[in-house]
């Protein structure tokens, strides 16, 4: 069975409230919450206000917090505090990574790891046993709407042949055409963001990766 985490990147910024309640309606798994911060990617989005707000209103609803942050050593606490069920960062960030998953689980967090489409699979390798998951971005992060990038699913099988026992997550492109061979590949979380917030029927899409 493959998780849904609809991203609210992609959501009505507007009507936020009202696209969260769908996807819970829509038997989502979890909500992923992107934040970024203009320099580790060349975009702004959420802070720990939304979050705090979004955890407030929809208790039961596991948030998935991803920093996309030069420096997340800074907000960890801020994010655990707010109600984030995960967090995970960047292992290309020119900080302790290690110290920060070790941070996290103090939080009493779960730990995720992410490496961008450039950044081997490799990378990964010193931190595995710090790490819950692990999320492979099929697409350059900062955007919504980007196209899916096949070759990165590889990474998935390369974790599995280092041993990571964690969940593996990818996010950018996502959508019901690619989610078998993704599936194929042993993907456990697939982060959804325009396919879902745009599909005529979200909890068809979700019963669809339940099903895999």
């Amino acid at each position: 069975m493959i998780k849904v985490a609809p991203s609210i990147l992609a959501a009505d910024a507007l009507n936020m409230e009202r696209d969260i309640a769908r996807a819970v309606e829509s038997g989502c798994d979890w909500l992923h919450f992107d934040v970024m911060d203009g320099h580790f990617v060349p975009n702004l989005s959420f802070g720990p206000d939304l979050c705090k707000a979004v955890h407030r209103r929809f208790p039961e609803l596991p948030l998935d917090v991803h920093l996309m942050l030069d420096n997340p050593e800074k907000y960890l606490a801020t994010f655990a505090k707010a109600g984030a069920a995960r967090i995970t960062i960047h292992v290309e960030i020119p900080g302790d990574v290690g110290e920060a998953l070790r941070t996290i689980h103090s939080l009493g967090c779960k730990a995720g790891l992410s490496v961008k489409p450039g950044t081997p699979a490799e990378a990964f390798a010193p931190y595995l046993d710090a790490c819950d998951l692990a999320l492979v971005m099929t697409v350059e992060p900062g955007f919504g709407g980007q196209s899916f990038m096949a070759e990165q699913m590889e990474k998935l099988t390369a974790l599995r042949r280092m041993g990571f026992k964690g969940l593996l997550q990818v996010d950018g492109g996502v959508n019901a055409a690619n989610l078998p061979a993704l599936a194929a590949h042993g993907l456990d979380v697939a982060v959804m963001g325009t396919a879902f917030f745009r599909a005529e029927d979200p909890a068809a899409l979700v019963r669809e990766a339940h099903g895999l």
